[in-house]
């Protein structure tokens, strides 16, 4: 592992539903329970346990979304409010190329992710953070991932790893 750095994983968001659905105008769906934990527990090639994209077939090479909290720097905003999976503070995600392996360990050992496609932002930024978040987050939305490794994650101090570079 040629890259290690401390990061932060400022958030974690796990939801059984997809809040983002209708109109922006109509406001996002509520969630039937809280959506930020502390720990989540992370299942290879399958995603995070509970959450919406869980061992679903068309979301199996983007089970887990992962943003730069510097992203959403700009607004006065709770970092879950994109909706990713795992909010990091201190890496920019968004660089990391299709085919990138990456660690992720909070404590509990490490956690492979690999990059398949950015997260692309939807226009309901605009709704749920700031007019004009919808074209500010374009190439900043983060990543969408697949896990290759169970393990567990946690918030706070973390160590990143580009895996194999």
């Amino acid at each position: 592992m040629a890259a290690r750095r401390e990061v932060e994983i400022a958030g974690l968001h796990v939801s059984p539903v997809h809040a983002f659905e209708g109109r922006p105008s109509d406001g996002p769906r509520p969630d039937p329970e809280p959506v930020a934990c502390s720990r989540v527990d992370v299942r290879a090639g399958l995603g995070i346990v509970g959450d919406r994209y869980f061992n679903h077939p068309a979301h199996r090479n983007a089970a887990v979304t992962v943003i730069a909290a510097e992203s959403l720097a700009p607004w006065p905003v709770d970092p879950l409010v994109a909706r990713r999976n795992v909010v990091v503070r201190g890496f920019d995600v968004d660089a990391l190329a299709r085919g990138t392996v990456f660690s992720l360990d909070s404590g509990d050992g490490p956690v492979r992710f690999e990059v398949h496609r950015p997260a692309h932002p939807c226009a309901w930024m605009d709704s749920v953070i700031a007019p004009g978040a919808f074209k500010a987050l374009r190439g900043k939305g983060g990543v969408r991932c697949v896990p290759l490794d169970d393990g567990v994650l946690r918030t706070g101090k973390a160590e990143l790893a580009l895996v194999g570079t």
